[in-house]
């Protein structure tokens, strides 16, 4: 490990939980009969495609900006994010009150743009592979008096993103059943942290091929950066170090990974518009790739796997129907 940091454990999900109450959707359980016959096992899907902002980052976002003292809200708050991160925060800050602040990447999806806009956050842009989004938050920070909420680097960001995991157990528990196996979607890993920490699974977290650093670094022992990032239809997922909070949290959960390809992923995020009818972005239908072409045996066993968003462009969309052979 690269440092001595403290691990998200399953208390601070309940708190963010008890902290959070119902400004979260509740968002189902969705059983897939299709998928099950696929996959050999019994699968269940939470999709945080229908969270608020379209994803399940508004539950970090709002965990973080309720713990603000409403005394210390006056600055605002400062984040970054390739969209939806930046819609979380923008909600929540809306919703609470408090002026935000977004450092987005130029080449963002228009769509997350124009969502993150529509609640009232001021956009920044920058050069994704050329400059740090973080010391540009940083001075925003400074000269205006905010807070900077981080995507995933924070306990009670990756806190937050647990109550979807949480919510799933008791969810399946009410149905007199429990779950063997998590698969989480992945980029810096406060989902996959959370959801670990909060559903108290054995959990796989699922990464786009050429992005895969959070599974290499779990399989090396120590954080792996991204080497020589590519284009990738998954922009939530673009992340290219994890942080020191979620390798701690991940390993003390004992998590493992997995990584698909950008032609699995198309054909997943198809499946769920076809049979499922479902909208999933790119980044939100890892988990569905990686059941769908056995990226993880999953035969005979209970198993939640996240939709993480569904924040996507049309033409994206149409791309994907297209490699499926849909159009």
């Amino acid at each position: 490990m690269t440092s001595q940091v403290n691990p998200v454990v399953h208390a601070d999900v309940v708190a963010a939980s008890i902290r959070l109450g119902t400004w979260p959707v509740r968002t189902p359980l969705i059983g897939a009969p299709v998928l099950n016959a696929l996959c050999g096992g019994r699968i269940w899907l939470k999709p945080e495609n229908l969270q608020h902002t379209g994803s399940f980052k508004f539950r970090g976002a709002m965990n973080r900006l309720l713990a603000i003292a409403p005394e210390a809200r006056g600055g605002g708050v400062v984040a970054y994010s390739s969209g939806n991160h930046a819609q979380g925060v923008a909600r929540a800050a809306r919703l609470l009150g408090m002026p935000a602040v977004i450092v987005m990447p130029a080449d963002a999806p228009r769509l997350k743009v124009e969502r993150t806009r529509a609640d009232g956050a001021e956009v920044v842009f920058y050069e994704r592979l050329t400059e740090s989004r973080e010391s540009i938050a940083d001075a925003i920070a400074q000269a205006r008096g905010a807070i900077i909420v981080p995507p995933f680097a924070d306990p009670l960001i990756i806190a937050g993103q647990g109550t979807a995991g949480l919510e799933a157990v008791q969810d399946l528990a009410a149905l007199g059943e429990t779950a063997d196996l998590a698969l989480t979607c992945c980029g810096g890993g406060g989902l996959s942290g959370g959801f670990a920490a909060g559903s108290q699974l054995p959990t796989v977290v699922v990464e786009p091929e050429g992005y895969d650093d959070v599974c290499r670094s779990l399989a090396a022992g120590r954080i792996l950066p991204v080497d020589n990032p590519g284009p990738t239809r998954c922009d939530a997922l673009q992340t290219l170090r994890m942080a020191d909070i979620t390798f701690a949290t991940l390993v003390h959960h004992g998590a493992t990974g997995v990584a698909v390809s950008e032609a699995e992923v198309a054909r997943a995020v198809a499946f769920a518009f076809r049979e499922l009818k479902l909208v999933v972005e790119p980044g939100g239908a890892v988990c569905l790739a990686a059941l769908l072409f056995g990226r993880v045996d999953v035969a005979g066993k209970t198993v939640i796997a996240t939709l993480s968003g569904g924040n996507i462009e049309a033409q994206v969309m149409m791309d994907c129907l297209k490699v499926a052979g849909a159009l």
